[in-house]
């Protein structure tokens, strides 16, 4: 009785293994259609796959049928996998990063591969008993492999990705000093760079320049906020951000009808974003100019202009501002002594009683001196419209009318804007934004605007 209870248990073992090497032997003439099986899958489930070059999708096919045949040899001669087996894949994860693939989509393709082969295992094993436990006896091995592959994968992407992203930051910084000292790159790692960033040294692309610097957070957030900056821009390509001794030095280009109002609201919705991270950023953004040829003229720009930002930081944009408001931007107090103090005592009364008079002149001088438009513009009764200016003439001695009067209040309201007034020497300093009404209005403080 237990003598052919043992002869059946030998019998079942020897079917089982006879089962695994049929198996295996099929799969291993039909490696060329799994992997093409396996990469229509990765197409379809992974979208960086899906819009790939046929080189591309070469290259994946490849690599899958390498694992296939490597799996299938370790599974015949029953051995344990090692890293010599699957030492091939380092190079394909070298071209992945410099695909651009993310780490998470790279594994995933892993794990489609896995998938497939096994439904091949089992699709092979058929209905029979030994059949079926031949699969099984199949499974750990195969995670195994998967495992120490996928890991293998993974630590050499990761240490490629290091590398890429250190020769990259160099030859990012190496590319912005070059452009800050008036030249321009004409080949190796600096051309590609500018190329990558859209800043093409033969052609008047239209671009900005931005200095950022912190005044609140740790220093390593420099690189934090860089980051933010980097990811910022108008176009296709990624702007060219790096940390410069204690600033950040952006370079944006606009490419062909490129907005500078778009750029500037993405970089402003930066400033709001690291704000909530307790990171303050002072940033100045340059004129539009065309060329990198111009970058060292814009770069002093954007620096100037932060001096126009309060102590909490902000964004001044010059592309935002008008020549009228950069003139009274830069005007000291002597310009503030110049203005009549009867203009002074009214906007000063009127700022406390809600701005309308102000909001009146503004109106009246972007309607072209149109009263009527004036009225619609601010949504009154022309009446209403009308007896505002005169109470500003009885006010001030100033009719709107004039051309010479008019300019001499419009000037009075912007340097009320960015100067300390007389009643009030601890305000500070803000940037004119444009108003519902055509003029200027204040821009409140980082902290102010949470």
């Amino acid at each position: 009785m237990s003598g052919g209870l043992s002869t059946r248990m030998l019998t079942d073992a020897d079917a089982v293994r006879t089962e695994r090497s049929r198996i295996l032997a099929e799969l291993l003439t039909i490696v060329d259609e799994l992997a093409d099986r396996a990469v229509a899958v990765m197409r379809a489930e992974i979208p960086a796959y899906a819009d790939r070059t046929d080189d591309f999708l070469t290259d994946v096919r490849e690599q899958v049928g390498r694992h296939y045949r490597t799996k299938l040899a370790v599974l015949l001669e029953e051995r344990t996998v090692t890293f010599e087996d699957v030492a091939f894949s380092r190079r394909a994860s070298m071209r992945r990063v410099q695909a651009g693939f993310t780490l998470a989509d790279y594994i995933n393709a892993f794990r489609v591969g896995q998938q497939v082969f096994w439904e091949a295992v089992v699709a092979h094993a058929g209905r029979t008993f030994a059949g079926q436990e031949a699969a099984l006896t199949l499974a750990a091995p195969l995670m195994r492999y998967c495992d120490l592959a996928s890991t293998h994968a993974a630590n050499a992407y990761m240490e490629y990705q290091r590398y890429a992203a250190a020769e990259s930051a160099q030859a990012s910084r190496d590319l912005v000093e070059l452009l800050l000292d008036g030249e321009a790159p004409t080949r190796g790692p600096q051309l590609a760079t500018a190329h990558a960033h859209g800043l093409n040294p033969e052609s008047r692309t239209p671009l900005v320049v931005v200095a950022a610097v912190l005044v609140g957070g740790e220093a390593d957030a420099r690189h934090a906020a860089c980051a933010a900056i980097a990811r910022t821009g108008v176009g296709r390509h990624r702007t060219l951000a790096v940390v410069r001794q204690s600033e950040i030095v952006a370079v944006p280009a606009l490419g062909p009808g490129g907005d500078p109002g778009e750029l500037c609201d993405r970089l402003q919705a930066v400033q709001r974003d690291l704000l909530d991270e307790d990171v303050v950023l002072a940033m100045g953004i340059s004129t539009v100019v065309e060329g990198t040829a111009n970058i060292p003229r814009a770069f002093q720009e954007a620096r100037a202009v932060l001096e126009f930002l309060p102590e909490d930081g902000g964004v001044a944009a010059l592309p935002r501002i008008s020549p009228f408001e950069y003139m009274a931007l830069r005007a000291d107090d002597t310009a503030r002594h110049l203005v009549d103090p009867r203009v002074l005592d009214l906007l000063e009364e009127d700022r406390m009683r809600g701005g309308v008079l102000t909001a009146t002149i503004r109106a009246f001088a972007a309607a072209d001196l149109n009263l009527r438009a004036a009225a619609e513009r601010l949504q009154i009764h022309h009446n209403t419209a009308q007896y505002r200016l005169r109470r500003i003439q009885e006010r001030t001695g100033r009719n709107l009318r004039h051309f010479t009067d008019l300019v001499d209040l419009l000037v009075a309201i912007a340097l009320q804007d960015v100067l300390p007034p007389a009643t009030n020497p601890g305000r500070k300093r803000l940037v004119p934004a444009t108003n519902e009404e055509g003029g200027t209005a204040d821009v409140p403080s980082a902290h102010e605007s949470r």
